[in-house]
């Protein structure tokens, strides 16, 4: 039987980054194991890829403060691109609720050390967006550090450095079991046999209770459709523009390639593995996409470019990140309700000292650990896209 000091279950971005964090930390006995033919077949290669501290709880602020500098030096340290873009995050606040609560998050922000963040008011978005329908526009939130990474490559990158330091891959393996014993994880079954080892992380996203339940663990994580409409070339829009998000309906946009990327969360969408696209989506944001910005009612789309992909979605929109309770050995890195790949980065690096050391200094990990649920330490977190 083979044998590894650590199984990850899953070989999308979080997995990928763990096996990174791990291997530079000096574990090179890591194995990944991925049921697809080739990586980010998952939620990784269908993200927006959006990177973000504007958030409104610390401990999404203290991940994304990790992650956002560690892509801004990807290139640098992994000797891979990510294609981190510092274009911004602007929130557009259309009354004085939305505006009161930006300017607690603000509050937030600048107290955790973000300084890139600022308040604008209306006339200042205007200046800056004149294309914007600015009408209703009272105010809103920038941060210049936020932006956009390509979550193919970060991945391709995370993996390609972890397996060149002494991790391994086998793609086209489903696990099929996890066995325990007296003192926990015992091996993992697996469609090329079984693997003996003692930690196991389950990092199969948008699948990750399947893989929790040979544990008998239920995980409260479910699937959820989010889909993505691409724009054919168009220049009426700056390209230079961050990511803008109307707060009056969450239709949000941003720069990609020669066009525009649009996203809207469909409060109709019910849960559920659905992975097609579901044509009458163009219209319905395409409608608010005009809305917002008057010269999008020109905007070129061919709906055969457009994807839908899976969030991974926990009762609080936080990850559950740590060891499981009960079953010693057995890592949870998963449920982050879209922030799958802003967050990749911090996750590697908590579950990695968790593993490790059975400690981490960069956030309170005991905050995203499974018990919350059961003991009702829900974390409330209302910035969701």
């Amino acid at each position: 039987m083979q044998t590894a000091d650590v199984v990850i279950v899953g070989g999308g971005i979080v997995g990928a980054s763990i096996a990174y964090h791990l291997t530079a930390s000096g574990c090179r006995d890591v194995l990944i194991i991925e049921r697809e033919s080739a990586l980010g077949k998952g939620s990784t290669g269908k993200s927006m890829g959006g990177v973000r501290a504007q958030f409104s709880t610390p401990v999404s602020i203290q991940m994304s403060m990790y992650s956002i500098p560690f892509y801004a030096g990807f290139e640098e340290h992994l000797g891979y691109p990510c294609d981190y873009r510092p274009q911004g995050y602007l929130f557009c606040a259309t009354n004085d609720q939305q505006m009161a609560y930006l300017r607690t998050n603000y509050a937030q922000q600048v107290k955790m050390g973000l300084k890139d963040v600022r308040l604008l008011g209306g006339d200042e978005i205007r200046g800056m967006f004149p294309q914007l329908r600015g009408d209703d526009i009272v105010g809103g939130s920038f941060c210049s550090s936020d932006g956009f990474v390509d979550p193919y490559s970060a991945m391709i990158g995370f993996m390609t450095w972890a397996t060149d330091h002494g991790a391994a891959l086998w793609k086209n393996t489903a696990v099929t079991g996890l066995v325990r014993d007296a003192d926990g994880i015992a091996s993992v079954e697996t469609t090329r046999g079984a693997v003996a080892t003692r930690k196991v992380v389950d990092c199969a996203g948008a699948w990750a209770a399947r893989v929790a339940r040979f544990v008998g663990l239920d995980l409260p994580v479910e699937p959820l459709r989010r889909m993505l409409v691409p724009s054919e070339p168009f220049d009426e829009f700056p390209h230079t523009a961050p990511m803008i998000i109307d707060m009056s309906n969450g239709f949000h946009f941003r720069p990609e390639a020669r066009g525009f990327l649009l996203a809207w969360n469909d409060p109709e969408e019910t849960a559920g593995f659905k992975t097609e696209f579901d044509s009458g989506f163009v219209e319905k944001i395409l409608t608010r996409a005009a809305d917002r910005v008057p010269c999008f009612a020109n905007l070129p789309v061919n709906p055969k470019r457009a994807w839908a992909g899976l969030y991974e979605m926990t009762p609080d929109h936080h990850p559950i990140l740590g060891e499981a309770p009960g079953v010693p050995g057995f890592f949870l890195a998963n449920g982050f309700s879209g922030h799958g790949v802003m967050h990749a980065p911090a996750t590697g690096k908590i579950l990695s000292d968790l593993i490790l050391t059975g400690k981490t200094d960069l956030i309170d990990a005991s905050l995203l650990n499974l018990a919350r649920f059961a003991e009702g330490r829900l974390i409330h977190e209302s910035a969701i896209l």
